[in-house]
């Protein structure tokens, strides 16, 4: 059965093998990014989230199936916290209402293996309270005190907490809405193969993310899962963070589950 879905991050990486994957499976999909998608909207700002939700409103005559967010930035930089969690979840939140008109509605969300990695408690906090302007500030504290490498995993963090917090509410499982977060290891894309062609910025990676199975991933590995998450046949994963990451959590977290 055709579906329709909205993937953001569209143009590159997870988002574009995503997109392809469905595509090739005779789904609808309406793709999102910055330039050069079905709908250009930059996330990191509120007219860009409004600009998202109104267009795909209108492409989609406000039913949509699936939302994949995979729009997302590593930059040691306050706009990182912007793009991936509060970006994130103004895609979510504003398109759940397109999701509710679906018979097997479905969304999920970037993570990363880095959310178990340390991060900034006050980013986090921030973020999950909705504040933006103050994560924005702890961010750049962050930065200004030469931690900015936090600031990525901190927005990992909190969006699969949010993910936690909210999909067992009633306006996401109550009303039949699945909503999940992946957490990818090392994932070899245009961004990230000069560090990994590297020797010396590869060597700082592998100990951060050891991914003892098959090692680093292609993004056509990873769509599968995203397809899965989001098709008719899940009916009851929910809430859940779903590592894909070659073994890194659990040579990072050992036997350590809750």
């Amino acid at each position: 059965m055709s579906r329709t879905y909205l993937v953001t991050g569209a143009s590159s990486g997870i988002g574009k093998a995503t997109a392809a994957r469905l595509r090739d499976q005779g789904h609808t999909v309406v793709g999102a990014d910055l330039q050069g998608a079905d709908i250009d909207a930059d996330l990191a700002t509120a007219e860009g989230r409004a600009a998202l939700v109104a267009r795909t409103t209108e492409l989609t005559g406000g039913r949509l199936d699936a939302v994949v967010a995979c729009a997302g930035i590593a930059a040691f930089d306050p706009l990182t916290i912007r793009v991936n969690h509060f970006g994130a979840v103004a895609t979510l939140e504003g398109l759940r209402p397109l999701l509710a008109a679906s018979e097997a509605p479905r969304a999920v969300v970037i993570s990363s293996v880095a959310a178990v990695h340390p991060a900034d408690e006050a980013l986090v906090e921030a973020a999950l309270s909705g504040d933006e302007d103050a994560a924005v500030a702890a961010a750049q504290d962050a930065v200004d005190r030469g931690e900015g490498r936090l600031v990525y995993g901190s927005s990992k963090q909190s969006v699969a907490r949010w993910v936690r917090r909210t999909a067992a509410t009633e306006d996401w499982a109550a009303a039949g809405i699945t909503l999940n977060a992946i957490a990818p290891g090392t994932i070899v894309t245009p961004m990230t193969r000069p560090m990994i062609d590297n020797p010396e910025t590869l060597a700082v990676i592998d100990s951060a993310v050891p991914m003892p199975l098959n090692g680093h991933a292609a993004p056509e590995q990873v769509a599968p899962l995203l397809d899965w998450l989001t098709g008719a046949e899940n009916t009851h994963v929910t809430g859940q963070v779903v590592f894909i990451d070659g073994g890194a959590d659990a040579v990072l977290r050992g036997d350590r589950t809750w």
